[in-house]
């Protein structure tokens, strides 16, 4: 049952799983589950899993075979699972997924109350096509539009992945009230022939603009180790809202960052600061222009 004393505290206890990935969908499975577990016996009111955490990033390269990775929302083998944990422990949890939808795929999300229930599903809207992140050949980009969900604390946006890289995604889930932004991730080293190419300061320094600029707190779960081509960095990591970490994990380790975090003062210090009671949206129009 969900925990009654959760809504009483003034903070968001936000937990983030860094974890590796094994060749066993029911390892990894059982993997998370057993860190979300203790995730929340450590005080987590929200814990977020990586990006596809159920099997390797099989994006790498194309190959039909990954197709049957793939499960409608409806009879899907294993969010039933992660439903119930997320009932049993009271806690909110989004869960990653590769979904199928008639004859389109996407990489998705699905967002589980504290009661279990779903509060719906997010199609990643950003979808990159390079070596080493081939995902356009497996997955058609989302047109959900940018979701924000309430909690007895704040409300809670969330991207996937590549979407951290654009500010306008951001913008647009604090418009619609995010406090916190977060981003299920599966990042690392790039391919062979781009290997100088090291992107993990600018990863975490393009979210932390995220939060800065729009005077929201943002966390990011990353995967960890080896998987083909690619060694997944970690640094998972939750900023405050003038771009501090409060929380980073290792660049190799299986582990939880967690921390608390008080939204209330979020929303406080956006009004505050002013960036969007000066906005000029009338002037932005080159922004919807391709």
């Amino acid at each position: 049952m969900p925990d009654s004393t959760a809504a009483g505290r003034s903070t968001l206890g936000l937990a983030l799983i860094q974890m590796s990935m094994a060749d066993s969908e029911a390892a990894n499975l059982d993997r998370a589950e057993e860190m979300v577990r203790q995730a929340a016996a450590g005080g987590a009111d929200l814990v977020l899993l990586p990006e596809l955490f159920g099997g390797h990033y099989f994006c790498q390269t194309q190959r039909e075979h990954y197709w049957e990775w793939a499960h409608p929302v409806d009879g899907h083998p294993w969010l039933p699972r992660f439903a119930a944990l997320a009932g049993e422990l009271g806690i909110y949890l989004p869960v990653s997924f590769y979904e199928r939808s008639g004859a389109t795929y996407h990489n998705s999300l699905i967002w589980f109350d504290r009661s279990g229930r779903s509060g719906g599903v997010y199609r990643k809207s950003h979808i990159p096509d390079g070596p080493g992140y081939q995902e356009k050949y497996y997955f058609r980009p989302g047109a959900t539009g940018f979701r924000v969900w309430p909690t007895e604390w704040g409300n809670v946006g969330v991207g996937i992945c590549w979407d951290q890289w654009f500010p306008e995604a951001a913008r647009c889930m604090a418009l619609a009230g995010a406090d916190l932004l977060l981003y299920p991730t599966a990042i690392g080293s790039e391919p062979p022939e781009t290997a100088e190419l090291d992107t993990r300061k600018m990863w975490q320094r393009a979210q932390v603009g995220h939060a800065v600029s729009n005077s929201c707190y943002v966390a990011a779960a990353n995967r960890v180790g080896r998987e083909g081509e690619a060694t997944f960095y970690g640094h998972s990591f939750i900023a405050n809202l003038d771009g501090e970490m409060l929380a980073e994990g290792s660049e190799d380790g299986q582990e939880i960052v967690q921390t608390r975090l008080d939204l209330a003062e979020s929303r406080k210090f956006r009004a505050s600061m002013g960036f969007f009671r000066d906005r000029r949206p009338e002037l932005y129009g080159a922004l919807t222009q391709a």
